[in-house]
This record gives C-alpha cells, sequence and structure tokens, in this order.
C-alpha cells in the first residue's frame, strides 16, 4: 500500500505546471515542492545528517522538518522525483519510526498536495485504521511532528467513517468519509460541510 501511494504521488507530481508546483499546499509553511522535497529527503536522512540539521535549527524538530524542505526544494523538480521513485522502490522509512509512518506521509502529505490543487485524492479506505492507530497512539513529544495530539482534537465524539467501517470515541457523533478523518486526525483545515453530524461543529471549532 505504501508503495502504491508514493508511485501514485510521483504520477500526479509528473503532471503538474510549473505553477502548480509552487502553489500552497495545506502544510502551512509549505508549498508543493516543499512537501515533495520533504517526502523525498525525510525518509533517507541518516541520523549524522539529522543531528547536524537539528543543530542547525536551534535544536527544533518542528523548525528543522519545515526548514530543511524548503533547502531541499532546491535541488529541482527532477532530483526530487528521482528521490521519491527510489524511496518506493527501497520501502525507506524516517530514521526511528515504524513502516506505518511511510505510509502515513505518503497518504496525508499527498493530500496536503491535491486537495489545493483540486485533484483527485486516491485514499485507500483500508487505510483509516492502521493509519488512525498509529497518530492517536502517537505520543508526546513525538506527536508534535504529525499534527499535535490527535486524541486531544477528537476527545468527547464518536467519529464514524461513512465509507468503511470504522469508529472511535464516544459522544455525539461526527460522520466523515476516510479523507476527512486522516485529515482532521492530522490537524489539517477542514471545509465546513466534509464533516457531519451533531458532533461537527465542536471539532471544526478546534481546527
Amino acid at each position: 500500500m505504501t508503495r502504491a501511494q508514493r508511485d501514485g504521488f510521483v504520477e500526479t507530481l509528473k503532471g503538474l505546471t510549473p505553477e502548480q508546483w509552487q502553489a500552497p499546499s495545506l502544510c502551512s509553511e509549505w508549498r508543493v515542492v516543499d512537501v515533495a522535497a520533504h517526502l523525498a529527503w525525510a525518509p533517507v536522512l541518516g541520523p549524522g545528517a539529522g543531528m547536524a540539521a537539528m543543530v542547525r535549527h536551534g535544536f527544533s524538530m518542528n523548525r528543522m522538518i519545515a526548514r530543511s524542505a524548503v533547502e531541499w526544494s532546491e535541488r529541482g523538480h527532477d532530483a526530487i522525483l528521482a528521490q521519491l521513485r527510489d524511496n518506493a522502490r527501497t520501502g525507506a522509512t524516517p530514521i526511528g519510526m515504524p513502516p506505518v509512518a511511510g505510509l502515513a506521509d505518503a497518504v496525508v502529505h499527498g493530500l496536503d498536495v491535491r486537495r489545493p490543487l483540486g485533484l483527485p485524492a486516491h485514499v485507500p479506505v483500508s487505510a483509516l485504521a492502521p493509519l488512525a492507530d498509529f497518530v492517536l497512539d502517537t505520543p508526546w513529544p513525538l506527536n508534535t511532528v504529525v499534527g499535535g495530539s490527535a486524541r486531544r482534537r477528537v476527545a468527547g465524539v464518536r467519529l464514524v467513517a461513512t465509507d468503511t467501517d470504522w469508529t472511535h470515541g464516544s459522544g455525539p457523533e461526527v460522520l466523515a468519509p476516510a479523507e476527512a478523518l486522516l485529515l482532521l486526525l492530522h490537524g489539517r483545515p477542514l471545509a465546513p460541510d466534509d464533516l457531519t453530524g451533531p458532533g461537527a461543529p465542536t471539532l471544526l471549532a478546534r481546527l
């Protein structure tokens, strides 16, 4: 599934215009090209280079991740695409993270690019359960790099997927397709009509 998502992302990028590469993504500090560069080189960042980047960016993980992607994007589209293809082939995963982290990056960052460009999402509904478990179970401080505390964000409501058999929590129901639920769990912006049900206003106010 991870390889399919990574290959699909490469195909999406290959079809973009120069203007679309420079368009804003759902990640507030990144353009599309920066998201692509992050997905290209974060999985193959070694411990030595990672520590050097942390020092360079004041030992802030979020600052290091955000600024490194912008720096990497200067390597150009061809280099980004080549590295993304290699990651899909080798199954590279960010250092210290479980394999599901690679799937999470491919799916969620794929949405970060496709959604603002109005492109098809390509989110397999079978990815919702493992990715939801991953982000809900990621503790502090690691959850600072996956959108903050997903458990706190969705506390007090019952999430119900409308396109697959998945629920989480208790309280007023919030109904949404897998795509919207993954964006919600990862702290991404949503449109008011992405969520329905009596608990939807509560969650939309938290984003």
